[in-house]
């Protein structure tokens, strides 16, 4: 459990500090441990060995913002959810470290702040989101920074780009019609899958990390609980249970994407008949494998192209299953806010700006019930 200043409390109940020695030739850095009985003590014998090393000049550069990537890094791990540490990871090491790695904190103005945006938007090609994302990144670090030197750095101006709203793709009524025909001749747990993510709008991770112990035919409703993803093996975050394979990549089985992400969602009539066909007699079973090993998301999403194939439907991913879904209960009347909890959001706006889009049929009957105030 680390408490801030890369010091962490071990199992064997001692407290362990970090520092960093140097680098090696691939440039990944060298760490230093150094152990106490309490926290302060490990602390201060870290402290001596930077002080060291900063004397006889050998120790790594403690001033540059390559640095403090590595610590905010470090100190943010264990607080992280995997997913959000591998893409914290990816942002520093592709974008972050390679335009400001070598500054000091003191001489980052925020018209270099500004040529970084442009870079990342104009030679990169990176969406608006995504810049805003590492932009909002920087500035975590950079808040770091500034409560660890001495010398005061500028106050950074952060200027982020605008979004402009895509299209977000919706399956047309025959397309559904279509996929749904598909999806009934001799339907299997794959095809399970499919269908539980478009009555449901169940996120892929969700539906893959479903076990029978989260479907309550008793109350009828499905607890989501859990998600799966593929990680890149060296995220190592406890708690987290992984497939337990080989390869650079193994399967994470943690929490949701967020709090709002932990819901219930009512058991349809449709979804029970099926879930009565498919349930195994062990609780613990994955739902899509009927096992007690997880299905892999790109597993499924590699038969929902082959089924898409099937339909002669294009330019679908697994999660337009989730815009259809929440377009299709707005089209029959479903209120905002019941559909907000189904999905899973933190609130209403983000159900309304990303993933409600009524079509133009909808808007015209929608205007259809105004009153006349003129007569033909």
């Amino acid at each position: 459990m680390a408490r801030g200043e890369n010091v962490f409390y071990r199992k064997d109940g001692r407290f362990e500090a970090r520092y960093v020695k140097g680098r090696r030739a691939d440039g990944k850095l060298i760490y230093g441990f150094c152990y106490g009985r309490n926290y302060e003590e490990a602390r201060q014998k870290a402290e001596l060995e930077r002080r060291k090393l900063r004397e006889s000049g050998k120790g790594e550069n403690t001033n540059t913002i390559s640095y403090f990537c590595d610590n905010w890094l470090l100190m943010k791990r264990t607080g992280l959810k995997p997913s959000s540490y591998v893409k914290y990871r990816s942002d520093i090491k592709n974008h972050i470290m390679p335009y400001f790695g070598t500054k000091y904190p003191c001489e980052i103005r925020s018209e270099e702040v500004d040529a970084f945006t442009r870079v990342l938007l104009e030679e990169k090609g990176l969406s608006p989101k995504t810049v805003r994302d590492i932009l909002g990144l920087f500035r975590s670090i950079f808040t770091y920074v500034k409560k660890r030197v001495q010398e005061e750095p500028r106050a950074l101006e952060i200027h982020y780009p605008k979004d402009r709203r895509k299209t977000v793709r919706v399956l047309e009524e025959k397309e559904e019609k279509a996929l749904l025909q598909i999806l009934a001749e001799n339907m299997d747990l794959s095809k399970f899958g499919i269908y539980l993510a478009l009555r449901t709008g169940m996120r892929i991770g969700e539906v893959c990390a479903l076990r029978w112990r989260d479907i309550s035919m008793e109350n009828e409703f499905i607890t989501v609980c859990h998600t799966a993803q593929r990680l890149p093996r060296e995220t190592g975050h406890p708690g987290e249970k992984g497939d337990g394979e080989g390869g650079k990549t193994g399967l994470v089985i943690g929490a949701p994407k967020s709090d709002s992400s932990l819901r219930q969602i009512p058991l349809m009539p449709d979804i029970a008949a099926l879930c009565k066909r498919f349930l195994t007699d062990s609780p613990e079973h994955f739902v899509l494998t009927g096992t007690d090993k997880c299905m892999d998301p790109r597993k499924l999403q590699r038969r929902l192209k082959k089924h898409l194939d099937e339909c002669r439907i294009e330019e679908v991913h697994f999660h337009t299953l989730r815009h259809t879904f929440a377009t299709r209960c707005v089209e029959v009347g479903v209120d905002v806010k019941t559909l907000s909890e189904i999905l899973g959001h933190s609130n209403i706006g983000i159900t309304m700006n990303q993933y409600v889009h009524p079509n133009l049929d909808l808007k015209r009957e929608s205007l259809g019930r105004l009153k006349s105030v003129i007569s033909p």
